[in-house]
């Protein structure tokens, strides 16, 4: 019984060392993975699997005036533009539109872009995905980034 605790010890020490370890994330001088406090903004941040795409989003008097369909991310590290399907028919969408992503927000449990309207959503020019890359470039290739 002793050997089999004493077992126990020695494995959960070893785990502990191992997990020490394997939490710097270190290689050379640039820490790889997330810092402490990106880990903060990613907790108070938005998933976008989660709680952002296939949401209706509503404007400030509560009206339906589309579902975040797509979020399209700048090299420079930002979620830039929503793409908003203002018109969908059986799940299928109609009419996507690109929107900054600054212009939506979470209130009351809710996805809101202020002075939306549908009759406004559907006046914007189609979003056309024909027009973004398949494949990202990198960021040193992105002439906005430097």
């Amino acid at each position: 019984m002793k050997a089999k605790w004493a077992a126990v010890l020695i494995a959960a020490s070893t785990l502990g060392v191992m997990s020490s370890q394997a939490s710097a994330q270190v290689a050379g001088s640039q820490t790889i993975g997330v810092s402490v406090e990106q880990e903060a903004i990613i907790v108070n941040g938005w998933s976008a699997k989660k709680s952002l795409l296939g949401k209706a989003i509503y404007n400030e008097q509560g009206q339906k005036v589309g579902v975040l369909h797509d979020i399209i991310i700048a090299p420079d590290n930002a979620a830039s533009f929503a793409i908003v399907a203002a018109h969908q028919f059986l799940g299928v969408s109609q009419h996507d539109v690109a929107v900054p992503f600054s212009q939506i927000d979470f209130t009351g449990g809710k996805l809101v872009w202020a002075g939306a309207t549908k009759d406004v959503v559907k006046a914007i020019p189609a979003f056309q995905y024909a027009k973004v890359r398949a494949t990202p470039i990198a960021r040193k290739e992105y002439s906005e980034h430097h």
